[in-house]
């Protein structure tokens, strides 16, 4: 990700720009929790109708002043009509070679675990996938990604306003949680503690 695209993904998440992200979290939030209603298929349909109603209606109106005015200002959506929206093989290039190098550390990762080449890190995972088991008997995956979103735009703005709170208590827990992982490891058998 080029640092221009880093840097409106973050003014967009911190709220800086309110107009533009009110438009993108209020539109991705819609999107969702209309498929925890509706079919997928559904949700499309009723966008894509939505969205045919607004053009069909404004080119109506365009066209009805065009006639009443007796003005020559064409097609009301030339200006789109006209830009090339084609995706330059380039830039498929770019991604999915990102996308590849990301889906070989997680399997290198995954097969680190499963074949337990770390006792600690795999019952860290085994204790993380059963925790999981609890969060999937409670949550279905779109409450979890409805959740996400939130938590996506809201979290930013919380953590900038309250951020010498929230790093003392983090800092608290983090100690914490390492004594009670030093003291499990020390009793483990063959279990060494990492260094940092």
């Amino acid at each position: 990700m080029s640092e221009m695209d880093s840097k409106q993904v973050v003014d967009l998440l911190y709220w800086r720009d309110l107009q533009r992200t009110g438009v993108v979290f209020g539109a991705s939030l819609f999107l969702l929790l209309s498929l925890s209603v509706c079919s997928i298929i559904s949700v499309i349909s009723y966008v894509a109708l939505a969205l045919l109603s607004v053009t069909i209606s404004f080119r109506i109106y365009k066209g009805i002043l065009q006639a009443v005015q007796k003005s020559e200002d064409g097609h009301p959506f030339k200006m789109y009509l006209d830009k090339d929206i084609g995706i330059s093989s380039e830039l498929v290039h770019k991604y999915s070679d990102t996308t590849l190098a990301h889906i070989n550390c997680v399997i290198k990762e995954l097969r680190r675990l499963f074949l337990v080449e770390d006792l600690v890190d795999s019952l860290k995972f085994a204790v993380l996938m059963w925790i999981l088991t609890y969060v999937g008997a409670l949550f279905n995956g779109l409450t979890l990604l409805i959740l996400g979103l939130i938590g996506t735009f809201s979290w930013p703005v919380i953590y900038e306003k309250h951020q010498a709170q929230i790093d003392h208590y983090y800092g608290l827990v983090n100690k914490q949680i390492k004594d009670v992982l030093g003291k499990i490891q020390a009793k483990i058998p063959g279990a060494k503690p990492k260094t940092e």
